[in-house]
This record gives structure tokens, sequence and C-alpha cells, in this order.
């Protein structure tokens, strides 16, 4: 089996890290993949680290003719019986062919821009159900999950370079910086949380809205902006509680994460978390832009030992139950075994 990958994202996101994760799963697993990526080069040097050899292509405008000259060039010399497309932009570029294509989406994005697919991948149910309540035939419509690094060796992060006091209890909400995101409602309900510091990580356009919101509610001195943070597993380890305050979450790779380094999650009930999570067995479910109800969800689990122990356990079972490298990549393989020759054009 022969697949080609393609990605036409950016530097840094989520679905990004999940192409890296992805394949360099498949390769352990003897996949013979060819990757054509954007030149980012800490993604092509992540890639050739891991044993791979990606191609560059720039995935630029109409008038890029080099992309799709690399991209026929490839498919000419490898002869995939899949190509897997990441973003519009990729599915765009990507000629038709004797191969089965597939677009993964991890967003409720306009299906007039994946027509040339045969296949689409959703990576919850609630986006496959879309799927088909926009026209695509369910056949062709599938739900494969992502999954997370597993925690990594590094220590705690160090309270003390971050500024924060050793008996303070520490608030871990990760993501880009962006309204979506909810940290706008993340910050009012620190307020309300005394003694408690915030630790979030990303980047994005909101950096300076977050700041002055911050000074507004006169918790400055508790917010700690990390920027974009590579080793995220000494964050959740030092960290109290995990909080997911978003307004749109299609997924929430961060709950995962969360669940993997075994830590209670607070999340607002936005459409991934929600899928994920059973109120007050996995974790806490609250309405979205409810400033009152997170700091109360926050502030109980931080104050109650049993609920905090529950939540944690019953957390970590369900990444072990659903969310492993292994079982995800297991899930792959068996579905491009399944769709080798299976065309919807």
């Amino acid at each position: 089996m022969r697949v080609l990958q393609l990605m036409a994202g950016g530097e840094k996101g989520g679905a990004e890290k999940f192409f890296d994760r992805l394949v360099v799963g498949l390769h352990k697993k003897n996949i013979h993949q060819a990757v054509i990526v954007r030149p980012h080069p800490d993604r092509v040097a992540f890639l050739r680290k891991n044993g791979l050899t990606p191609i560059v292509a720039p995935f630029g405008s109409i008038f890029d003719f080099q992309t799709s000259h690399i991209l026929r060039r490839t498919i000419a010399t490898f002869n995939p019986d899949v190509v897997l497309t990441w973003m519009s932009r990729a599915s765009k570029f990507c000629p038709k062919g004797p191969y089965v294509s597939v677009a993964r989406l991890g967003g409720y994005y306009n299906l007039k821009y994946y027509q040339k697919a045969d296949h689409l991948v959703g990576n919850t149910q609630d986006l496959c159900d879309y799927f088909t309540q926009q026209g695509w035939p369910l056949e062709f419509s599938h739900y494969l999950p992502n999954f997370v690094d597993a925690p990594s060796d590094s220590i705690a992060k160090d309270r003390e370079a971050l500024a924060t006091p050793k008996e303070a209890k520490i608030i871990l909400s990760l993501g880009r910086l962006h309204p979506n995101k909810g940290f706008d409602i993340l910050i009012p309900a620190l307020a309300k949380i005394p003694g408690a510091y915030l630790w979030l990580g990303g980047e994005g356009e909101e950096h300076k809205n977050l700041e002055r919101l911050a000074s507004k509610y006169q918790v400055t001195e508790r917010v700690r902006f990390l920027g974009w943070c590579k080793d995220v597993s000494a964050l959740y380890k030092a960290a109290d509680v995990y909080v997911c305050p978003s307004r749109i979450e299609p997924l929430g790779n961060v709950v995962i994460e969360a669940w993997a380094h075994q830590k209670p999650v607070v999340a607002a009930e936005s459409a991934g978390p929600k899928s994920l999570i059973t109120h007050r067995e996995n974790g806490l479910l609250v309405p979205i832009e409810d400033i009152d109800q997170l700091a109360a969800a926050i502030q109980e689990v931080l104050h109650h030992k049993t609920l905090r122990k529950k939540i944690s356990q019953a957390g970590y079972q369900s990444y072990l139950n659903s969310f492993t490298e292994e079982k995800i990549i297991a899930q792959y393989i068996n579905f491009f075994k399944y769709i080798q020759g299976l065309k919807r054009l």
C-alpha cells in the first residue's frame, strides 16, 4: 500500500501537529509514504529526523504552477494507491487520477472545496454527520479520531521560571489566541478564583486584547502569556487543572492531551469537548460564554480532591481506550486498506 500525503497548512496549528504525528506513526508501521509539505523548516527537519524524506512545494496562489508540476511528477513516480490531502488548498491542487483521493477535515468547512475527493474524513462523529447533512454520501464519509503524543520524559515546568508561587494553583489553557478559543471568558473567570495563576500558551491576533482584559480585571500579575510552546508535556505536569473555554472547538486535542497527562478537565460545551466529556465522569462541562459557571467549576475541581481524582482517572482511561497512537494508527491503516479502489467519482 502506497500513501501520498499533501499538507498545505501553516507552520503551527492543531491539524499540522496531528499530520506530523500521523505521518511518523504510519512510518513506524512500515506504511510506504511520500509526503509533500510547504517549506516550513521545523516540519521538514522533524520529518527527516524521523526517517522520512519530505518533498517541498509552495502550495501558493492560482498562478503557482510549480506545485502542480511537483504533484504530477511525484504521483507519476510514486504511483500512490491513496492520496490524503490536508487543507482545502491541498485538495484543490490534487489532480484527478486512478488513485483514491481522501480529504481530511478538522472543521465545518464548505464542501465545495473538496469536490474532487472520493472520501472525506472527519475527526469527530459530528463532523461526519455534517458531511452527510451537506449531501455527501454516507458510504464515503468516515470518522477517524486524532491521537496525541504520550507524555514526554520532561519534568514539570519550574514554577519559579514563570514567577508562580509554590502554593498557587495553576490553571493551564493552550491554543491560538483567537476569539473562538474563549480566553476572553477564562480571564474574567480567573478574577473570581483568588490565588490561582493562569498559564496561557499560544500565539495569535488576540494577544494584546487579552493583555488589556487581564489589566481590566486586575489579574495581570496572575496571568502568564507563554507564547507557542513546544514542550507542552512539562506544562501539563505542572498544572492543577486544564481548562478549555472555547466557543467553537470541533474536536479538542487539548482535552485528550490533558487526559493523557491524568489532569482534570473543565471545558465549555462546544461540539468537540461535549462529544468527548461525560459531565462529572471524565471532566466538567459548563455553558459556553458563562463566566460564573466556568469559575465555579474550576473552583470545584481545585478544592474537591475526590472529584478531581475521579475525573482525572476516568479521563486517563478514556485516553487509553480510544485515543492512543497504537489504536488510531491501526484505524488509519484499516481505513486505507478498505478504501483501495473504492472511488466516488
